[in-house]
């Protein structure tokens, strides 16, 4: 009987994904422009290719593991041979800022368009990430409760690994790019809406920060991202809220507050229309409550 290829969990609010690993045998499933509304990792086991990212080509090959951000557009084109293993995971299901004092992948593997987005494996280190692979296959399989922290947990030691890995490889001092381009302006957009999304929620904000006209800020959003400028910032404040509705007992007034909102109903809005929930309802279903039961 054949191994099975696919294994996934579905957020039961909503039906989307959650977590997914699935095994390729050619590079069909990329051979198009990718902008997916989680994170990707795809294990490359054989073959090479052309990975087009951001906005630069690179030639990948066995051993490489390719991180990608939500939305970050990419594609493998002129595959030879290519086989591996694909992991994909919603922020839902693990947050990388939530975490981000624990594995601190945010900006080594995910986010920074100023290095390459994939990491070179020896094969010891190949070997070791593709076991925590097949203990989370087990796990997917496990219909106990404590299949989620267990998944959690192996996911964080395959994130840890690969970010430590990456950052042994990269030199002392990143790659400038030069100010004004397009790569430029959206390193730029990302560092600011990290910094500020908590008390800046207009695109004009960040036009104004960026020193960049808010049409030309907008037509370079769409062509990476493929969404508005307020989509982007929208989403940063959800993912915040999320974290804190799921980590805190804070009320939600006081979480609307901390994220920029006199006014709770205004933001129980604002987070209905973004997550299709209100957070009332996310915190008793997936949030501090629950975490309190166990």
């Amino acid at each position: 009987m054949a191994a099975k290829s696919a294994y996934t969990l579905v957020n039961p609010q909503n039906g989307d994904l959650a977590f997914k690993i699935f095994t390729f045998e050619d590079a069909s499933h990329f051979d198009h422009v990718q902008r997916l509304n989680y994170l990707s990792m795809l294990l490359i086991t054989e073959g090479e290719a052309t990975l087009k990212a951001d906005f630069t080509d690179y030639r990948v090959e066995k051993d490489n593991l390719l991180c990608f951000s939500p939305y970050q557009p990419f594609m493998l084109t002129e595959a030879e041979g290519v086989k591996g293993v694909a992991i994909n995971f919603h922020p839902d299901f693990f947050c990388i800022h939530k975490h981000h004092k624990e594995i601190s992948c945010s900006g080594v593997l995910f986010g920074n368009i100023y290095e390459p987005p994939y990491v070179s494996l020896q094969s010891g280190e190949r070997q070791s990430l593709l076991s925590l692979v097949d203990q989370m296959k087990v796990e997917m399989k496990n219909p106990e409760l404590a299949q989620y922290d267990l998944l959690i947990s192996y996911l964080k030691i395959f994130l840890i690994n690969a970010s430590r890995i990456k950052v042994a490889q990269q030199p002392e001092e990143k790659r400038s790019l030069e100010e004004g381009t397009a790569p430029y302006i959206i390193q730029s957009l990302k560092d600011a809406i990290e910094e500020h999304f908590r008390t800046r929620h207009s695109a004009g904000d960040y036009a104004e920060l960026l020193n960049i006209s808010g049409n030309a800020l907008a037509k370079v959003v769409k062509s990476y991202f493929n969404k508005t400028l307020t989509g982007l910032i929208a989403e940063r404040i959800i993912i915040e809220a999320k974290r804190e509705l799921y980590l805190t007992s804070k009320a939600i007034k006081q979480i609307a507050y901390e994220l920029g909102f006199n006014d709770e109903y205004y933001f129980s809005r604002f987070f209905k229309n973004n997550a299709n929930v209100s957070p009332q309802i996310y915190r008793d279903t997936v949030g501090f409550a629950k975490e309190e039961e166990y």
